[in-house]
């Protein structure tokens, strides 16, 4: 059994130990992570390509897009080369590093996820003062913000982890790091930094989803006094698919770190992680784009090798 002195690596379990079902296992998260890879990086380009899609909407789109292809990044693409090659282990470093790269795009992606709530509830209940609330300073602080929660709760994770004593097993019953996970297989007592920085991060995102909740009630507020029938349900279809999987995202992420932490592995317990480590940056490219006409209208131009800089006229009417 390793001690502390010697304990320099990890071995990650995965979904299964049969064979046979490490390779579906890898080849259903290597479809997602290219379905993901592919949607993310066309939305990120279009949004840069196309001068009609530099409105704060998809400005915010965008760096969700950069964040789900990071996000994703961190986890599948590790999880599948152990189901491939059956190469289970990862270095305490490596380990560290995986725990500071899952929170600081966890985090960073509640809180893009609470400006673009943000950003919808200005369009339409104060479409008036909508240019003079989401101006590029606003937007630009909302981001700096994104990415500054997320580095600070990332590194106060990631030395937390770094202060757990490990003197029995080295297997992470997990497909990636993460603290419920690494708290199993500690022998530490005082978990008094990881206390905190689970306190911190639960309380960023409860902060977040009750913004977010509170700016889709004035939403579907303003949706219901819409004067047509069809205007209305072509706001709750694209408003209630956003409000799923940040729900999705919000909540399984709670659970996952506010159950008590069990010693036997739980296919539930991975289930749980993969609903909000994989399904957000899976779907958001399907939800928030290609359901946009927008979006759509950006890629059928780029097909057909149109302009995707507007007209003069066009852009007077958009400033």
């Amino acid at each position: 059994m390793p001690n502390v002195s010697t304990m320099r690596k990890f071995l990650l379990l995965g979904f299964s130990e049969v064979r046979e079902l490490q390779l579906v296992f890898a080849t259903l998260f290597l479809l997602v992570y290219l379905a993901a890879l592919t949607g993310n990086l066309l939305i990120i380009a279009l949004t840069v390509l196309d001068q009609r899609l530099h409105t704060p909407m998809y400005f915010f789109l965008r760096n969700l897009s950069v964040i789900d292809l990071c996000y994703i990044s961190v986890t599948v693409p590790k999880s599948v080369f152990i189901s491939l090659t059956d190469r289970r282990s990862i270095s305490h470093l490596g380990c560290t590093a995986q725990v500071f790269l899952v929170f600081l795009f966890a985090v960073s992606e509640a809180v893009v996820l609470t400006a673009m709530s943000y950003d919808r509830y200005a369009a339409i209940c104060h479409p008036l003062h909508y240019e003079l609330i989401m101006n590029n300073s606003a937007c630009g602080k909302m981001t700096a913000a994104s990415w500054l929660s997320g580095v600070l709760l990332g590194v106060s994770f990631a030395a937390s982890s770094l202060s757990l004593s490990f003197c029995g097993s080295n297997i992470i019953q997990h497909f990636f790091c993460d603290i419920p996970s690494l708290l199993k297989i500690s022998c530490s007592e005082d978990h008094v930094a990881i206390d905190v920085s689970i306190t911190g991060g639960l309380v960023l995102g409860v902060v977040c989803f009750i913004f977010i909740i509170f700016s889709y009630v004035h939403i579907f507020h303003a949706v219901l006094r819409m004067p047509t029938s069809e205007s209305r349900a072509k706001a709750f279809s694209t408003c209630l698919p956003h409000l799923g999987v940040v729900t999705v995202f919000f909540s399984t992420g709670a659970v996952d770190y506010l159950k008590p932490v069990s010693d036997s592995p739980s296919t539930l317990d991975l289930l749980v992680s993969v609903f909000y480590t994989v399904v957000p940056p899976s779907l958001n490219p399907l939800i928030y784009s290609l359901r946009n006409r927008d979006m759509k209208a950006a890629l059928w131009r780029v097909l057909k090798g149109k302009s995707l800089i507007p007209p003069l006229r066009d852009t007077i009417q958009y400033q």
